[in-house]
């Protein structure tokens, strides 16, 4: 992929998780082809987005995949982005087999219990100069 903007996969992340943060750092750390973008949900790029593909904001408040012109979400998005990651990451995506309500009641549970378990900050975090070419806004 090149590096333009337009051909790469972009991630909607909620900006104030600890764990959707850390998250997009190991995706970006793993991203050695480097396929990803990324957005806070509550950027205005993000809620443009959401927009965009008919998503609720109310409903999308932890992770979105858009690819290919398809949005994603839930336990889908995040099996999706593991596809481009390097080492053995790709291999977790063998886990799209199981029916969406299964994988997608786990993520709701990890998704529900987020903040309580791993934190919230008060602001969106802010990437690096490093980071910033990952990142839209």
């Amino acid at each position: 992929m090149d590096e333009n903007k337009s051909d790469k996969a972009i991630v909607l992340f909620d900006g104030v998780c600890n764990f959707c943060n850390a998250s997009v750092n190991f995706v970006i750390k793993h991203d050695s082809k480097n396929h990803f973008l990324f957005t806070p949900l509550q950027s205005e790029k993000g809620k443009q987005l959401l927009r965009n593909y008919q998503l609720d904001e109310n409903e999308m408040k932890s992770f979105v995949l858009i690819e290919n012109n398809t949005a994603y979400s839930k336990s889908t998005a995040a099996l999706r982005v593991t596809k481009h990651l390097n080492r053995l990451f790709p291999l977790l995506y063998g886990f799209i087999i199981v029916p969406p309500f299964i994988r997608n009641a786990v993520y709701d549970l990890i998704a529900k219990n987020r903040y309580k378990w791993f934190g919230k900050k008060d602001t969106c975090m802010i990437p690096t100069e490093e980071m910033k070419r990952k990142f839209i806004f």
